[in-house]
Protein backbone atom coordinates (compact mmCIF):
# COMPACT_ATOMS: atom_id res chain seq x y z
CA UNK A 1 0.00 0.00 0.00
CA UNK A 2 1.76 3.35 -1.52
CA UNK A 3 0.74 5.80 1.30
CA UNK A 4 1.44 9.78 0.03
CA UNK A 5 0.36 13.39 0.67
CA UNK A 6 -3.48 13.83 0.33
CA UNK A 7 -4.39 10.11 -0.75
CA UNK A 8 -7.41 8.90 -0.16
CA UNK A 9 -8.06 5.48 1.39
CA UNK A 10 -10.90 3.39 2.19
CA UNK A 11 -10.84 1.10 5.22
CA UNK A 12 -13.23 -2.20 4.95
CA UNK A 13 -14.81 -2.08 8.83
CA UNK A 14 -12.56 -1.45 10.66
CA UNK A 15 -12.01 -2.19 14.44
CA UNK A 16 -11.30 -0.05 17.05
CA UNK A 17 -8.03 -0.53 18.79
CA UNK A 18 -8.20 2.55 21.29
CA UNK A 19 -9.41 5.73 21.44
CA UNK A 20 -7.14 7.08 18.41
CA UNK A 21 -6.10 3.89 16.39
CA UNK A 22 -8.30 1.87 14.12
CA UNK A 23 -6.91 -1.82 12.67
CA UNK A 24 -8.01 -2.31 8.89
CA UNK A 25 -9.37 -5.94 7.84
CA UNK A 26 -6.01 -6.05 6.41
CA UNK A 27 -4.48 -5.65 10.07
CA UNK A 28 -3.19 -2.05 9.06
CA UNK A 29 -2.85 -0.31 12.50
CA UNK A 30 -3.71 3.61 11.33
CA UNK A 31 -3.43 6.78 13.53
CA UNK A 32 -6.64 9.11 13.99
CA UNK A 33 -4.63 12.53 13.46
CA UNK A 34 -4.10 15.19 15.50
CA UNK A 35 -6.27 13.42 18.59
CA UNK A 36 -4.59 11.92 21.66
CA UNK A 37 -6.84 9.64 23.69
CA UNK A 38 -5.88 7.52 26.85
CA UNK A 39 -4.06 4.68 26.12
CA UNK A 40 -4.73 1.41 27.51
CA UNK A 41 -1.39 -0.01 27.96
CA UNK A 42 0.09 2.83 30.23
CA UNK A 43 3.96 3.62 28.41
CA UNK A 44 6.08 7.03 29.76
CA UNK A 45 4.99 10.03 28.01
CA UNK A 46 1.28 9.15 27.05
CA UNK A 47 -2.60 9.72 28.82
CA UNK A 48 -2.79 7.08 31.29
CA UNK A 49 -6.36 6.05 32.85
CA UNK A 50 -7.84 2.17 32.13
CA UNK A 51 -11.12 3.24 32.21
CA UNK A 52 -11.17 6.28 30.50
CA UNK A 53 -9.40 4.17 27.91
CA UNK A 54 -11.99 1.48 27.84
CA UNK A 55 -14.56 4.47 27.53
CA UNK A 56 -12.62 6.12 24.83
CA UNK A 57 -12.00 2.61 22.49
CA UNK A 58 -15.75 2.05 22.80
CA UNK A 59 -16.96 5.67 21.86
CA UNK A 60 -14.33 5.22 18.97
CA UNK A 61 -16.25 1.52 18.30
CA UNK A 62 -19.55 2.91 18.20
CA UNK A 63 -18.96 6.01 16.04
CA UNK A 64 -17.28 3.35 13.41
CA UNK A 65 -19.78 0.63 14.04
CA UNK A 66 -19.40 -1.62 11.36
CA UNK A 67 -19.28 1.60 8.44
CA UNK A 68 -16.86 1.92 5.77
CA UNK A 69 -14.53 4.75 6.96
CA UNK A 70 -13.00 6.77 4.91
CA UNK A 71 -9.36 7.91 5.89
CA UNK A 72 -6.98 10.76 4.40
CA UNK A 73 -3.82 10.50 4.66
CA UNK A 74 -1.30 13.64 6.38
CA UNK A 75 1.79 14.52 8.07
CA UNK A 76 2.30 12.38 11.10
CA UNK A 77 4.07 14.70 12.73
CA UNK A 78 3.77 18.46 11.74
CA UNK A 79 6.30 19.66 14.40
CA UNK A 80 9.18 18.24 12.24
CA UNK A 81 10.36 19.72 9.01
CA UNK A 82 9.21 17.54 5.94
CA UNK A 83 6.58 15.22 5.24
CA UNK A 84 6.56 12.28 7.72
CA UNK A 85 4.47 9.57 5.92
CA UNK A 86 4.15 7.21 9.60
CA UNK A 87 4.01 7.89 12.98
CA UNK A 88 7.04 6.87 15.10
CA UNK A 89 5.29 3.46 15.56
CA UNK A 90 4.99 3.07 11.66
CA UNK A 91 1.33 3.44 11.83
CA UNK A 92 -0.12 5.94 8.87
CA UNK A 93 -1.65 9.03 10.67
CA UNK A 94 -4.88 10.34 8.92
CA UNK A 95 -8.01 12.02 9.41
CA UNK A 96 -10.93 9.52 8.94
CA UNK A 97 -14.77 9.78 8.26
CA UNK A 98 -17.34 7.61 9.16
CA UNK A 99 -20.63 9.48 6.24
CA UNK A 100 -18.66 12.56 5.96
CA UNK A 101 -18.64 12.67 10.24
CA UNK A 102 -14.99 13.08 11.26
CA UNK A 103 -14.13 10.41 13.94
CA UNK A 104 -11.18 12.32 15.26
CA UNK A 105 -13.79 15.89 15.83
CA UNK A 106 -16.52 13.98 17.61
CA UNK A 107 -13.52 12.05 19.71
CA UNK A 108 -12.64 15.55 20.46
CA UNK A 109 -16.45 17.41 21.44
CA UNK A 110 -17.39 13.66 23.30
CA UNK A 111 -14.81 13.95 25.39
CA UNK A 112 -12.69 11.11 24.99
CA UNK A 113 -9.57 12.90 23.28
CA UNK A 114 -7.85 15.49 23.33
CA UNK A 115 -6.09 17.75 20.71
CA UNK A 116 -2.57 16.63 19.45
CA UNK A 117 0.16 18.20 19.07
Amino acid sequence: MLLAALQVVILCTPVAVDGDTLRDCDGVYWRIARIDAPELRCRRGTLCDRTAALEAKNALARLIDGSVVTCHVVDADPRLAGYQPRDRFGRPVATCAVNNHDLGRSMLIDGHAQPWP
